[in-house]
């Protein structure tokens, strides 16, 4: 187990080993690598007393055998930062819906697991799917479509339009309503 301290980073508590340097008398307190690390495991170690131990770092050189480049590039601040990196995983899941499409947390909640029962997801949300029916357009419309039955239905119902008929403006603010609600919806995104 490391110590505490961190002047004393890296020693071995409850050591019993002498050091393995030979002709040292030293207690081997210290790990200090007897080769490079590699994928299979953290490598071969020596247990060397503090003096030792000292003089073995003093002699490591991370840069040994790199040319002025190499040495220049892992230097940078953000050295290796400008490679791709994968997107993380949903652990199979769809994302969570958006809490403002429910009024109970707890079906948001539960939304996310109920999905499989309902069969696939839905493209809108039941606030979009009705202003699709004051629209008089179906699930399957795009927003080219509703833009058109939009214009067509405003041209209908205003007042300056229809001969200042002002029965039709309760479906007109329907109509406008609906308007504002799809444009915003995330199937069209």
């Amino acid at each position: 187990m490391a110590s505490p301290n961190p002047r004393m980073h890296g020693k071995v508590e409850g050591a019993t080993e002498r050091c393995a340097v030979p002709g040292c008398r030293g207690l081997g307190e210290y790990r200090a690598p007897a080769r490079p690390a590699d994928f299979d495991g953290p490598g071969a170690y020596w247990l060397l007393c503090l003096d030792h131990v000292r003089e073995h770092n003093s002699k490591y050189n991370y840069f040994y055998g790199m040319s002025p480049e190499e040495i220049s590039d892992a230097q940078r601040p953000l050295a290796h930062w400008e490679r791709p990196s994968r997107r993380f995983a949903h652990n199979g899941a769809d994302p969570a819906p958006a809490w403002a499409d429910f009024a109970d947390p707890l079906d948001a909640i539960g939304s996310r697991f109920r999905q499989a029962d309902r069969g696939p997801p839905q493209r809108f949300t039941p606030g979009e799917r009705r202003a699709l029916s004051a629209l008089g357009l179906a699930d399957d419309a795009d927003l080219h479509s509703v833009r058109r039955k939009y214009s067509k239905l405003v041209r209908r119902f205003h007042p300056d339009r229809n001969g200042g008929d002002r029965s039709q403006e309760k479906k007109l603010s329907e109509v406008i309503e609906a308007w504002q609600t799809l444009k915003q919806a995330k199937a069209f995104a």
